[in-house]
């Protein structure tokens, strides 16, 4: 019967600033705009078949399921920083770190698949690349840890 309660509440709580929400909306249009051009890049034979190449080692499959679960745990923290979660915003800087150094690592040939790496001739290129592919995911954190009032809300929750 927990389901169908309604929780009770002894203090007020804050609005969401609108800051906190754009940072949410922003993170779970990223990834769906992410898979989006991910399918049409590759087109339907051609994500089956990346499905097929990272299924061929354990390896490769242990990279391509970490992929979906650091994208799931990216959308999980999304809703939960609109609830005030404070743990839900470092959770996303971890994973921001992770993927990026993933990536970094990958465009310089230390990881699989080709999918993960980014075209460049020097590192230098390949770190600018990486920059402007992340842009939107930094704008996002700026969001959710510069401004004071982000800050006030996950301090008062």
């Amino acid at each position: 019967m927990g389901f169908f309660t309604k929780a009770r509440h002894t203090h007020a709580r804050p609005n969401v600033p609108a800051l906190v929400q754009v940072a949410a909306i922003a993170i779970i249009t990223i990834r769906c705009v992410d898979f989006l051009m991910l399918f049409l890049t590759l087109g339907p034979q051609g994500l089956v078949d990346f499905v097929q190449r990272s299924a061929q080692t354990w390896a490769l499959t242990l990279i391509f399921f970490g992929s979906l679960v650091l994208v799931f745990i990216q959308i999980m923290c999304a809703f939960s920083l609109v609830k005030g979660r404070n743990w839900a915003r470092w959770l996303y800087l971890a994973a921001q770190i992770i993927s990026g150094g993933y990536m970094w690592a990958a465009s310089l040939g230390y990881g699989y698949p080709e999918l993960f790496s980014i075209a460049g001739e020097s590192k230098r290129e390949i770190f600018r690349a990486l920059m402007m592919q992340k842009l939107p995911d930094l704008l996002a954190l700026f969001l959710l840890f510069v401004p004071a009032i982000s800050r006030r809300f996950f301090r008062l929750q």
